[in-house]
């Protein structure tokens, strides 16, 4: 089983590429939702809003999974199976290190009035890479 400290997947993790995180909704069915993620000291973490959908299923349910692959060949990926974790510590400061990564701004263009992020760090249970190409 592959980690994050492998090199190939700490090359996707450390992108920047988008990732597809899936969370459980309180019905069961499964949310998709594309997201910044990063390597924070060598722990996965993505950042979102309070009051949006994914992180009131993660803060209800800790389960996660993301994919991250390689736009130039998405034969190439990883998938992190686990939990996570939420804080507001370092959430403003971390939307503006992804904003930097994404798309180039020292900070985050989108928030919103009186907007609170939240940071949720991801316990891997499983690390999948796959690599074909």
């Amino acid at each position: 089983m592959a980690t994050l400290n492998d090199n190939d997947v700490r090359g996707l993790l450390e992108g920047p590429h988008h990732a597809v995180i899936s969370t459980l909704n309180s019905d069961g069915s499964i949310l998709s939702t594309v997201a910044w993620i990063s390597l924070e000291d060598g722990e996965l973490a993505v950042n979102s809003a309070e009051g949006r959908r994914w992180p009131g299923n993660l803060d209800r349910d800790p389960h996660i999974t993301a994919l991250v692959y390689d736009p130039s060949n998405p034969y190439e990926y990883v998938e992190v199976q686990g939990t996570a974790a939420g804080t507001g510590q370092d959430a403003d400061d971390h939307i503006d290190r992804l904003a930097q990564a994404y798309i180039g701004q020292d900070k985050y263009p989108f928030r919103a009035s009186g907007e609170v992020r939240k940071k949720y760090m991801i316990t891997p249970d499983r690390v999948r890479h796959q690599k074909q190409g």
